[in-house]
């Protein structure tokens, strides 16, 4: 029989052992209603009110007691290092422009793959390597006004 999960604790206390994990990617974070696969082959039936942008660190709270925590994945991304912090500022208004998800750091700025987005940017003179490593782009601003919602209070949109 699967585990149930109505609810996400975000962040996810650390004092919460968690009975297993599942490793997603950003993509695959976004969620509401899906059916998780965990590694030792249970599965997690996930229902909640509202779709959430579930984060590394999140806990699934499991209806009859348990947890199950949320690990982002490894991903291929491309890390754009600028000449200075004015350059990495016009380099993330570009790729704004294209509403590209994007992990914006002080020095740094991290996209999915894509060589016709490398060479635009390394047309305005960006450094661009490859990388893999866990992708955590900036909400757009249609999610700021719903909140990042795990179940502890709803939004009503009108």
């Amino acid at each position: 029989m699967p585990y149930r999960s109505t609810e996400v604790l975000s962040p996810g206390p650390k004092d919460k052992a968690p009975l297993h994990s599942i490793t997603l990617s950003h993509d695959a974070r976004h969620l509401r209603r899906k059916l998780l696969h965990l590694e030792n082959d249970d599965v997690v039936m996930l229902d909640l009110k509202e779709a959430v942008m579930l984060a590394d660190g999140d806990l699934l709270v499991l209806d009859g007691g348990g947890h199950i925590r949320i690990v982002a994945a490894s991903e291929a991304l491309y890390e754009i290092l600028p000449r200075d912090p004015l350059h990495l500022i016009e380099l993330a208004w570009h790729l704004g422009n294209r509403h590209l998800p994007a992990q914006i750091e002080t020095a740094r700025i991290l996209i999915a793959r894509d060589p016709v987005i490398r060479a635009m940017l390394e047309g305005l003179g960006a450094t661009v390597a490859e990388i893999a490593e866990p992708f955590h782009p900036v909400r757009g601003a249609y999610h700021a006004a719903g909140g990042h919602d795990h179940g502890h209070h709803h939004h009503h949109h009108g």
